[in-house]
């Protein structure tokens, strides 16, 4: 991996003056330019500049306003196929690491914005081959001006009274088709089983069917019972998501009922619908990713996890999935981990979020997920994991229950193995465990 120096960074930088705020934006791009021009392009494409220079983009304007090329590194070639439309000589092109700092006056504390600033037309740009966001780094005016998280990880344990340990949960399955009456069911056995959280399917909407209110209506008075029979009530995440007018509705709808979360799918309100919807929500926010793949699946194109997870929180969100180990998608061990130490980073002295690990968990994976993690400050949602374990839902809540216990005193999973049969029947249905 190379230093690149570039003259016309240094003498932009030191033209600055007075001293302002900056975002630092770090991208991995592809291009057969060389890798200097190539990042003045791209810096120019997202602030002062266009095709051509013009009349009124003075040396001034340029030093103010202009983004400015903070490092810029070599890097291996990945072999992937370069995006569609891509022009320049395959012979030619080489990878970068590429630092920009844009200066915080040109868009504001403003998360919409500052995405057209950081992600805005640059994804479009035909030199380049590859350009994917990988990070990015916010002054204090950004946790100024977003509350972030409302109750994050201390809130959410105080309302399902789990003070300590893994944070059990599930997702309602099968996804759609249950009538209201036969999702009260449902609930009624997951609490009795002494599951945490609960969360609607994303593709659960408020669709005619089974409608939010109905949902509610019959979803409500079960979780109540079951609080007066034991002072605890397990936390059932309605998803609310739906256009911007109807968010504060939907969301009074499940609060006046005596609910304690909601769902938003984040990418599919939007940032800006997330932070209106925080402002006005009494209760915790479950973020969901939905969609989110179609913005970071690529190596090529998009987002990553780590860039896009700050701006989720920034917006308010007090869960946030990330994906767990051994999933069913697409993503690595790796990625997957590194996702969770992104969301339980400081960000901007805000209330932490909670990590949400889910697709394909199930028991066997606890042990693996705490001694790669060394935390159970997570919310660990499994689906198929306990509603498809054989011996029915409390048997798989007991799995993942005793499971997690274990793995935090320290115990193989052998040792779990021994003392929990309901953890011995998981195996059964979905192998062997994660040691």
């Amino acid at each position: 991996m190379t230093e690149i120096a570039t003259a016309s960074a240094v003498s932009a930088a030191s033209a600055v003056s007075p001293p302002t705020e900056h975002v630092v934006a770090t991208y991995e791009f592809e291009t057969s330019l060389p890798l200097e021009h190539a990042a003045e392009v791209l810096a120019g494409e997202q602030s002062t500049g266009t095709f051509v220079r013009v009349a009124r983009e003075s040396d001034d304007v340029r030093a103010r306003f202009a983004a400015q090329v903070e490092s810029l590194e070599e890097l291996p070639l990945t072999g992937a196929s370069p995006l569609p439309g891509t022009v320049g000589d395959p012979a030619k092109r080489r990878r970068a690491r590429l630092t920009l700092r844009f200066p915080l006056s040109n868009f504001g504390p403003s998360l919409p914005n500052l995405q057209a600033a950081v992600a805005g037309n640059l994804f479009e740009i035909k030199e380049l081959a590859a350009i994917k966001l990988v990070d990015l780094d916010l002054p204090d005016a950004f946790g100024e001006r977003y509350a972030g998280p409302a109750f994050g990880v201390a809130g959410t344990r105080r309302l399902i009274s789990r003070p300590t340990g893994a944070m059990i949960g599930t997702i309602v399955k099968p996804s759609i088709g249950l009538s209201p009456e036969e999702l009260a069911e449902v609930v009624g056995e997951l609490a009795a089983a002494g599951i945490d959280f609960i969360k609607d399917d994303e593709l659960q909407g408020n669709g005619p069917s089974a409608p939010l209110e109905a949902r509610v209506k019959a979803v409500m008075p079960v979780l109540e019972r079951h609080a007066d029979r034991t002072g605890v009530k397990p936390m059932y995440a309605f998803n609310i998501t739906d256009d911007l007018d109807r968010l504060e509705h939907n969301h009074d709808l499940v609060v006046e009922a005596g609910g304690t979360c909601v769902m938003a799918c984040i990418n599919l309100i939007g940032l800006a619908g997330v932070e209106f919807l925080r402002r006005r929500s009494a209760v915790p926010i479950h973020g969901h990713r939905a969609m989110f793949g179609a913005i970071s699946r690529s190596e090529q194109l998009g987002f990553s996890f780590r860039a896009w997870q700050k701006l989720a929180r920034l917006a308010g969100v007090d869960h946030l999935h990330t994906n767990g180990i051994s999933n069913k998608f697409y993503e690595s061990d790796a990625q997957v981990l590194d996702s969770i130490e992104a969301v339980r980073e400081p960000l901007l002295g805000q209330v932490p979020t909670v990590p949400v690990l889910s697709s394909g968990q199930w028991a066997g994976l606890a042990h693996a997920t705490y001694a790669a993690t060394g935390t159970t400050d997570l919310l660990v949602l499994a689906g198929g994991g306990i509603h498809g374990h054989p011996g029915g839902a409390a048997e798989g809540v007991a799995s993942m229950r005793e499971a997690w216990a274990s793995a935090e005193r320290g115990e193989s999973v052998e040792q779990a193995l021994a003392a929990s049969s309901a953890m011995r029947r998981a195996v059964e249905v979905f192998g062997p465990p994660r040691a």
